[in-house]
C-alpha cells in the first residue's frame, strides 16, 4: 500500500501548491497592515505564560491517559507552576472532550495561581479565549435540561469556593459528582463531563476579572474577519507581508457575535469585549494573532507589542515556547509512563 502512495506522491511532485486567495486590488493587504519598528519595552514588569497537553493509549479494556499543564513566571527569576494527572478511562465516544476539559482546567488553574499567588503583571495564554467562548459546551454527550439545571444548582457554590484556593489545582468535578450524584452511576460520565464545563467557566470568569493582565496568543487561526477570504487572515498577512508590524484592529462584543447562552454567568460572559489584531514581532518571522479581553486603544496595543517584544526570541514569546516544550506529552512519554506505572493490559496489537 505504501508503495502506491509513494508513486502517487512522486506523480504529484511540485503540483500541490498553496491556495492563493482572491483579493480585490493589490493594496488591500497594505491597507490593513502597518509596518512598524517594534522596540522592546524599557519598563520593568513580571510576566507569566502557560500551556497544556494530553495524550492517551488504548488498551483492550480501558484507555490510559496523561494530562498536564505548566505556567512559567518571570519576575527577575524563572518560576514554575505545574499540575498533572494520569489514570484510566473506560471507552467513551467523548473521551477527547473529557481530556481537553481536564487540560483546560489545569491550564486555567495554573494561570489563576500565577495571578493570585505571584501577582504577575501580564499573563500569556496559548490559544484563543474568544474561540473557547464560542464552544462552551461539551460536544460529545447529551444531557437533559433538567439534569443540567440540577448539576449547576448542586455544585456552583462549591466551584466558587474552589477558586478562593488557587493553590489547589486539581479537577473538582469528579469529587462533586461523588458528593452529590453518586447514586446516579449510570450517568457518571456525562454528568461529570458537564460538570467540567461548569468548572472551566467558573475558573475562566475568575481569571477574566484580571482582563487587563491577560493576553491570548495564537500561532494559527481560521478567522477571516478582515479579508473575508477562503484563506484565514493570519495566512494572508503571513504571505503578503514580511516586516514587523500590526494589523487593522478588530473589536468584538460577545453578546453581539456569539449566539449562545452560557450555563453560568451568562451576563458576565456576554458583556465581555475583545480587541483582536495580528502582529509580527521580528522581520520575516511568523505572524501571530493577539486577543485582549477588553477594549484597548491603539496606544495600549502598541504598548502591549513592545512588552511582548521584550520577552520574545525569533518573533515568538519565549515563555510560551518553553512552556509548550516542557509540557508536551509524546507517544514515547506515554509508553514510559505506562512502564513506570506498571500497567499490565493487552492493547490488542501485540501480534502485529
Amino acid at each position: 500500500m505504501l508503495n502506491s502512495l509513494y508513486i502517487k506522491a512522486a506523480s504529484k511532485r511540485g503540483s500541490i501548491k498553496e491556495i492563493i486567495p482572491e483579493l480585490e486590488g493589490n493594496s488591500i493587504v497594505s491597507d490593513n497592515w502597518s509596518e512598524k519598528n517594534i522596540t522592546s519595552s524599557d519598563d520593568e514588569f513580571s510576566i507569566g505564560a502557560g500551556d497544556g497537553s494530553f495524550n492517551k493509549k488504548k488498551f483492550l479494556g480501558f484507555n490510559f491517559y496523561a494530562v498536564a499543564a505548566e505556567s512559567l513566571i518571570f519576575d527577575g527569576q524563572l518560576k514554575t507552576i505545574e499540575q498533572s494527572d494520569i489514570d484510566r478511562f473506560p471507552y467513551l465516544p467523548y473521551l477527547d472532550e473529557f481530556l481537553s476539559n481536564y487540560m483546560s482546567i489545569f491550564e486555567l488553574k495554573c494561570c489563576l495561581s500565577s495571578l493570585e499567588e505571584y501577582n504577575v503583571d501580564y499573563y500569556l495564554i496559548d490559544g484563543s479565549i474568544y474561540g473557547d467562548l464560542q464552544n462552551p459546551f461539551p460536544k460529545g454527550v447529551e444531557t437533559s435540561a433538567k439534569a443540567k439545571k440540577d448539576l449547576i444548582s448542586a455544585t456552583l457554590n462549591d466551584f466558587e469556593e474552589m477558586v478562593k484556593n488557587p493553590s489547589d489545582k486539581s479537577v473538582y468535578s469528579p469529587k462533586l459528582f461523588n458528593k452529590y450524584f453518586k447514586i446516579y452511576q449510570e450517568h457518571k460520565y456525562p454528568y461529570t463531563l458537564y460538570l467540567t464545563t461548569i468548572e472551566r467557566l467558573v475558573v475562566l470568569k475568575e481569571i477574566l476579572k484580571n482582563s487587563r493582565k491577560m493576553i491570548a496568543i495564537s500561532k494559527s487561526s481560521s478567522n477571516n474577519d478582515i479579508f473575508h477570504s477562503n484563506m484565514p487572515d493570519i495566512a494572508i498577512f503571513d504571505k503578503y507581508t514580511q516586516k514587523e508590524g500590526i494589523s487593522k484592529v478588530i473589536r468584538k462584543k460577545v453578546s453581539k457575535d456569539i449566539n449562545t447562552t452560557f450555563p453560568v454567568f451568562d451576563e458576565f460572559f456576554k458583556d465581555l469585549k475583545f480587541t483582536i489584531f495580528y502582529l509580527r514581532l521580528a522581520d520575516y518571522k511568523n505572524v501571530l494573532k493577539v486577543e485582549l479581553p477588553y477594549e484597548a486603544s491603539m496606544a495600549e496595543i502598541e504598548e502591549i507589542a513592545t512588552k511582548l517584544k521584550k520577552f520574545s526570541t525569533n518573533g515568538y514569546p519565549y515563555l510560551l515556547k518553553k512552556a509548550h516544550n516542557d509540557v508536551v506529552i509524546s507517544d514515547k512519554n506515554i509508553k514510559e509512563l505506562i512502564n513506570i506505572a506498571k500497567v499490565r493490559e493487552k492493547s490488542g496489537r501485540e501480534m502485529l
